[in-house]
């Protein structure tokens, strides 16, 4: 019997995101030849909601491994916003649901980190036939050892803080890296113990500026000349930390400081150094996924068609140890992955002396 699987990648882009298409399609082509039909969803749910959707073939998926980013486009569609009717008049559940039906889907596959999965474990329970493959830089979907794009992203922030290390030497600064992550400190983490760090500072551990500042201190009274910082996107104070989200970002906004610039600022006031703040942004998600990535999208392509073949839907594949599973979607939903302070990096990053300023 023929069936048609829906694929969509939603949220931000990553390394990754091609190969797993890819490892999808080969292994639902190498199973069921022509009785296997692949529907692209185009620019993610906004795709599904407008009806944004095309028939594609097998050579759609040709040359696509080493390719970052998406052929099918990604928008972001906030989950939170799925069940409110805008201006637009427009029931996008319904409408999702609406654009399922009428593509004749057997299923749908959606790639994404942890929104992705709300709206796809949302769609679950609404009757739909919904597989989740785990996509971010983050590393942050809980149930999974990894997701694929993280890897490939410790590779690219680990190659900034390297080339930073030679200028921060050259000019005997303080150099103030900001890596992704606004929840999670996964990337900023690895890459800081990977990249020589003297300090990391992470979302998961509140920071107190006079304890980076020691650090500081230390390292210029050791004839050391500089220092290098990996401060994640959502670092934050103690008072910080004690603040909601919105009036955290209200009071960076009006300060107009990045958490990198704000360390960098902070440091500046407190010791009188020449601190400077680096943000190599967009650079982390962008570019052609590392062996790692590959082969782990690959993986996850190939379980994905196999849940297909044996019919178990309202899951998302996971990596646990060596093995490659799927856990239920209504159990990973929504529930992030933080860095735990008892985390073995964290252990093995301090046993090195690195600070994380608490």
């Amino acid at each position: 019997m023929k069936k048609r699987v829906g694929i969509l990648t939603s949220g931000g882009d990553c390394p990754g995101l091609n190969a797993t298409i890819r490892g999808v399609a080969k292994a639902l082509y190498a199973r069921m030849g022509d009785n296997v039909e692949i529907i692209g969803i185009l620019n993610g749910y906004s795709g599904l909601i407008n009806g944004d959707y095309k028939e594609m073939c097998e050579d759609d998926f040709r040359g696509i491994l080493t390719l970052g980013g998406t052929i099918l486009g990604t928008k972001r569609t906030p989950f939170k916003m799925m069940r409110v009717v805008e201006d637009d008049n427009i029931d996008k559940v319904a409408a999702m649901k609406k654009t399922y039906k009428e593509a004749k889907l057997d299923c749908l596959l959606c790639l994404g980190g942890n929104g992705t999965h709300k709206t796809a474990n949302l769609l679950s329970q609404e009757g739909l036939n919904i597989i989740g493959l785990p996509k971010t830089i983050d590393n942050d979907i809980y149930g999974t050892d990894v997701t694929f794009g993280f890897h490939t992203a410790v590779d690219i922030a680990t190659d900034v803080i390297d080339r930073i290390h030679t200028t921060a030497g050259s000019h005997s600064r303080v150099m103030c890296i900001e890596i992704m992550g606004n929840k999670a400190g996964w990337l900023t983490l690895y890459s800081g113990v990977a990249g020589g760090a003297d300090a990391i500072l992470i979302p998961e551990i509140p920071y107190k500026i006079e304890k980076v500042a020691k650090v500081v201190e230390s390292r210029a009274k050791s004839n050391k000349g500089f220092t290098i910082i990996a401060v994640a996107e959502g670092a934050m104070t103690p008072e910080e930390a004690k603040m909601g989200k919105k009036e955290r970002e209200a009071k960076r906004a009006a300060e107009h400081f990045s958490s990198s610039a704000y360390v960098a600022q902070q440091l500046r006031d407190l010791v009188g150094v020449e601190a400077r703040a680096v943000v190599p942004g967009h650079i982390q998600r962008g570019g052609s996924p590392n062996a790692y990535d590959r082969v782990l999208s690959t993986q996850f392509g190939v379980h994905a068609a196999e849940l297909i073949r044996d019919g178990v839907y309202g899951v998302t594949v996971a990596l646990k140890g060596n093995e490659i599973t799927h856990n239920k979607l209504s159990d990973i939903a929504g529930v992030p992955k933080l860095v735990p302070p008892d985390n073995t990096m964290i252990t093995t990053a301090r046993n090195i002396g690195i600070s994380f300023g608490d």
